[in-house]
């Protein structure tokens, strides 16, 4: 998903809601009663995809560290959907769900008041981005990336803000 049409998504909510319908129409989102052994399983995937990113950066594979980075985020955001009913086998989809159900529009002072216990638009920007940049690691004969521990960072903030949302709500 290019930024362009995530800034579009998080500011119109009913194209949002049309794109979330579309989704549905394709039987790549579903609702789905939230099970916590299956949220907990996502969470273990996510936390054993970045042990994995962080043992292999040290081996100078940042294509790699890239794709379990998003595969970091992409199993935590599925605990974060399925927590609010929702199953997904779409990319793009799981996005969106995301937006529908953890976004808010508040000011920057707020941000920095309750900065954990939702997604801001910033960790929007970051998962998308990060998808194009798996994408671009699995696609591409590119095999060096820059920043990666930047990415990882941000990677594991990811993961613990989810966690702490899910163990939250």
């Amino acid at each position: 998903m290019n930024e362009y049409y995530l800034k579009k998504l998080l500011i119109e909510k009913e194209e949002l809601i049309r794109k979330l319908e579309e989704y549905k129409g394709k039987e790549q989102i579903s609702v789905q009663e939230p099970d916590k052994e299956e949220i907990k399983g996502h969470i273990q995937k996510a936390e054993h995809n970045i042990k994995f990113v962080e043992d292999t950066s040290k081996k100078a594979f940042s294509d790699w560290v890239l794709v379990g980075c998003y595969y970091t985020l992409y199993h935590t955001a599925l605990a974060l959907i399925l927590q609010k009913g929702y199953a997904s086998k779409n990319h793009d989809a799981t996005l969106c769900l995301l937006i529908k159900e953890y976004y808010k529009q508040i000011s920057n002072d707020e941000i920095e008041l309750i900065n954990f216990t939702f997604l801001t638009k910033e960790d929007f920007f970051f998962y998308a981005e990060s998808k194009n940049k798996r994408e671009e690691a699995s696609y591409s004969t590119k095999t060096i990336f820059e920043d990666i521990n930047k990415i990882i960072i941000k990677t594991r903030l990811f993961l613990n803000k989810t966690k702490e949302m899910i163990e939250t709500d």
